[in-house]
């Protein structure tokens, strides 16, 4: 597996971001869809990274900087193709990789609750991530879950 910085120009890989906004359209009340669209990982703050083996795309994961000492996980997904490969794993641990030698001192992220979301939970957990409060703009209901983990 390669996991290299994107410009998100390919098909593939848009066509993967396109699956990512409508699983969590389905799967989240509408008002509770934070995951950012095409125009909102092109912007400056935000790098993304995909995993590929040779020419197929097996991931993608972002990095969005909040402050020059956070940063905030978003847009990882797997392709349903590549699932229980270690795809995430090997994408989170990436970021997180790229976080430290960032200098930031915390990762956040926001995610939904119940069944679709779980597999995701347990991938973060997995590295230390924990349940804490809301941040940024983010506000707390009953769906969604912020977790954090310190760098």
């Amino acid at each position: 597996m390669e996991i290299r910085l994107d410009d998100l120009g390919s098909q593939q890989v848009r066509d993967l971001l396109a699956a990512h906004l409508a699983g969590m359209q389905a799967n989240s009340p509408q008002e509770s869809v934070y995951a950012l669209d095409l125009s909102g990982l092109l912007m400056p703050n935000v790098s993304v990274w995909t995993a590929w083996e040779g020419d197929d795309l097996m991931g993608i994961g972002a990095l969005k900087q909040l402050s020059p000492s956070t940063g905030e996980i978003k847009s990882m997904r797997t392709d349903s193709a590549h699932l229980r490969k270690g795809v995430g794993l090997a994408l989170l641990d990436y970021i997180i990789t790229e976080a430290k030698s960032r200098g930031y001192r915390r990762l956040s992220l926001e995610t939904g609750s119940g069944a679709e979301f779980e597999a995701a939970l347990c991938l973060y957990r997995k590295r230390g991530f924990g349940n804490g409060e809301p941040f940024g703009s983010y506000q707390a209901t009953a769906f969604n879950q912020f977790l954090h983990l310190k760098l």
